[in-house]
């Protein structure tokens, strides 16, 4: 057989192949099976090292915008042919976006208001103000559905109301609360059932969203809704998330993919942020398992046997640089932002406080990781690489007149997104 058409067998045949030699890495394979798979590693291995075509998407330009905010000159890097602007700049604490089917915008919030923006989204609207921060919200047939800490709540709501009662409010499904990491994510999937993530309270938290643990340590992944009768109940879809802030699903595939914070006692290096394929019974090994890049370590800090073993841990699809502070999630539709972007996951990355050397909060704050968005390049429905699309939210000497939290794409096709801290307000990118 020629090298061209061995290339040409390879993107496929190969594929399996990769799956199966990964699994002998993490002891996934029956012991009968590692003999063979690795001899077949070995005899192909001068073919895998073949020049092949490499998988990808269209690469970005970029070219550099000045904003002014505040009577402040500020400049982004942006994709060439884009156009970065703030429509509005007073919100208190905005997190995370969601549209309704009227168009109307949506955005939950540190300060307890929920705000609702209509087209051309640059007048918010304060929808109700409720305690137990209402990070985020969704949709269903008559009803919004609100995240807080302690809970998910539902209101009768119509298209176009402009206003929501707080009596109204009523909860749906308590939800396990507690300090630390304490926002709460909802999401109305293709399947139409209510997916909420919630994340562990520390580093090393002996959390785990199990039926053998207490209901208020069933922390860290993503809860799906039963309601087939009865109280309505959670089940765990993805477990073992240190703090999965944003989740999305993709267009294409349906599958759910979400970020996730990595913890902060392992230095200013370790371990990178995840950006993870989440399945129904998915485990993804925090706190006691760690992903550094290559391999899967156990973290010696919490002491607690692991719920799952080594062998069954997910790993990422694709990684940021550790103390990223990654949160919203959202994918590309097609006909939006232009073709290049077309099914790739856009990810608001909000910048740590960590600092280099030790990643404490004593050195030098020019070494924080920057905030930014990012795109998470897809090529027939799986992760290829991840691209910068707005930078630039950082100074040299470390300030920040922005950190990105929330991300949505609008029915006009452009990206929205929210500031939580300096710049408190909702931004937009779009076509020029």
């Amino acid at each position: 057989m020629g090298l061209t058409r061995i290339g040409l067998f390879l993107p496929q045949t190969l594929d399996t192949i990769g799956t199966m030699i990964t699994r002998v890495t993490h002891g996934k394979v029956t012991p009968p099976w590692r003999t063979a798979v690795r001899s077949l590693a070995f005899l192909l291995s001068p073919v895998l090292a073949l020049p092949v075509a490499e998988a990808g998407t269209e690469a970005l330009a970029y070219e550099e915008q000045t904003l002014m905010l505040d009577g402040a000159r500020q400049v982004a890097r942006v994709p060439k042919g884009y156009r970065l602007e703030l429509l509005a700049g007073k919100l208190e604490g905005p997190r995370l976006l969601t549209f309704a089917d009227n168009k109307d915008l949506f955005i939950g919030s540190k300060s307890g208001m929920i705000y609702r923006v209509p087209p051309p989204y640059n007048l918010p609207e304060v929808l109700v103000r409720l305690d137990d921060y209402p990070h985020s919200v969704a949709f269903r047939r008559g009803e919004i559905l609100i995240a807080r800490t302690n809970g998910l709540y539902r209101a009768p709501y119509q298209s176009g109301q402009k206003s929501l009662a707080p009596e109204s409010v009523a909860l749906l499904a308590r939800l396990p609360g507690g300090s630390g990491h304490s926002s709460r994510t909802v999401g109305v999937g293709p399947d139409g059932r209510v997916y909420v993530s919630l994340g562990i309270q520390g580093n090393c938290s002996n959390q785990y969203l199990g039926d053998r643990y207490p209901f208020d340590k069933r922390r860290g992944g993503v809860f799906v809704l039963r309601e087939d009768g009865g109280q309505p109940r959670w089940e765990a879809f993805g477990s073992g998330l240190r703090n999965p802030v944003g989740f999305a699903w993709h267009p294409g595939t349906k599958i759910m993919y979400a970020s996730n914070n990595g913890p902060d006692h392992l230095g200013y290096d370790q371990p990178p942020e995840y950006f993870s394929r989440v399945t129904a019974g998915s485990f993804h090994g925090m706190p006691w398992f760690q992903f550094d890049g290559k391999q899967l370590k156990r973290d010696d800090c919490v002491p607690s046997k692991s719920p799952r073993p080594l062998a069954e841990v997910a790993v990422p699809v694709a990684t940021f640089p550790s103390r990223n502070a990654p949160m919203g999630v959202t994918f590309v539709p097609a006909g939006a932002l232009g073709k290049a972007l077309e099914h790739d996951a856009i990810v608001a990355l909000r910048g740590s406080w960590g600092t280099q050397p030790t990643g404490g909060f004593v050195g030098s704050a020019a070494t924080r990781r920057p905030p930014k968005l990012v795109a998470v390049r897809f090529k027939d429905g799986e992760a290829v690489r991840v691209d910068d699309l707005v930078t630039g939210f950082q100074l040299p000497d470390g300030e920040r007149w922005a950190r990105p939290v929330g991300v949505a794409v609008g029915p006009d096709g452009a990206l929205y997104f929210t500031s939580d801290s300096d710049t408190n307000g909702l931004f937009r990118l779009r076509l020029k």
